[in-house]
């Protein structure tokens, strides 16, 4: 049976040469933490997430380096049962590198992302910005949502996909008391 390009692509990545990736992980460490790439490396990856190739879309890279998730012990100003470091970030290393590159282009909106490589240092992701200003992304019905103002912001209020598997949104069902969060729920009798 015959297949179209995306699917090559896709079983080509799922098992990647890996002395051309390690290449590509080395002179990615070198550079910036969050660079401007041409096109997406992963073109099947970017499609299925939303990517069209025209104007307003941008790909940004992100390194983002592994380990360190434990929170640094505040110096003063706690009380000393507040003072422990026990706590761990909850938030997921794709979920970091989105909002990086969020902080980088401020006035564009994160769409989504995907991970293009990981080494013993670092996590590689790509992340799809959209530019909602433009009229080209207010023209196209597919797109059209991320122009309006409830979208504003998106990704630092856990509204992508990475955002909403860290909070443990994707799932529904009775047992999972996340919604509308674990504090909410928690307070609500009281």
């Amino acid at each position: 049976m015959a297949h179209g390009a995306y699917y090559y692509i896709a079983q080509a990545w799922k098992k990647p040469d890996a002395k051309i990736l390690r290449e590509r992980m080395t002179s990615w460490r070198a550079t910036e933490t969050v660079v401007k790439v041409d096109k997406p490396l992963r073109l099947d990856r970017a499609r299925a997430l939303g990517y069209k190739d025209k104007k307003g879309f941008v790909v940004v890279r992100v390194r983002v380096v592994r380990g360190g998730h434990k929170r640094s012990r505040p110096i003063k100003g706690r009380m000393g049962r507040r003072m422990h470091t026990r706590k761990n970030l909850k938030m997921s290393y794709q979920w970091i590198a989105e909002q990086r590159a969020a902080n980088k282009y401020a006035n564009l909106e994160v769409l989504n992302s995907y991970q293009v490589g990981k080494d013993g240092q670092h996590f590689f992701y790509e992340v799809i910005l959209v530019d909602p200003e433009m009229q080209e992304i207010k023209n196209d019905p597919t797109i059209s949502w991320i122009a309006s103002p409830g979208n504003k912001g998106r990704v630092f209020r856990g509204l992508t996909s990475a955002g909403k598997k860290s909070r443990g949104l994707l799932h529904k069902g009775p047992g999972l008391k996340v919604r509308p969060s674990a504090r909410a729920r928690k307070h609500k009798g009281k």
